[in-house]
């Protein structure tokens, strides 16, 4: 009785994936992140920009609130944060706290508001936002 050696035989067109079948594949995946990547930038992009829109809305009304209450508008930011309106002075849309204050009223806001000071906050940044203005005029 004769023994046969049990090998593994494996053919030719079986063994794996080809150069240019792995190109292919490498071409699509790029293909595809190509347009992916702006939509994604985007999207980071417009979560700065409400962030930024948020805090800048935060920080006036912050400044109203206590410009009616103190009867006195706040001299800085920090007196916001010291009196308990925020937590703590937010990041401008170039991730620092460089605020620009405004100091001319538009208008007295209290009929017992003797005192100046800030009466609203814009950024320092003179990037175009995606609404085509710049972020120091939002």
């Amino acid at each position: 009785m004769k023994r046969r050696k049990l090998t593994s035989r494996v053919e030719h067109g079986h063994r794996g994936f080809t150069l240019l079948e792995m190109m292919v594949v490498i071409s699509m995946i790029l293909i595809l992140l190509a347009m992916a990547m702006p939509i994604y930038s985007q999207s980071v992009n417009r979560a700065r920009e409400d962030a930024f829109r948020d805090s800048l809305l935060t920080l006036n009304q912050m400044i109203f609130q206590y410009t009616m209450d103190k009867q006195k508008p706040p001299q800085s930011l920090e007196d916001l944060r010291s009196a308990g309106y925020i937590q703590e002075v937010p990041k401008d849309i170039t991730g620092s706290t460089t605020w620009v204050t405004e100091d001319d009223p538009p208008a007295i806001l209290s009929l017992y508001q003797t005192e100046t000071g800030i009466y609203g906050v814009h950024s320092a940044s003179s990037k175009i936002g995606s609404n085509g203005k710049p972020y120091s005029e939002w």
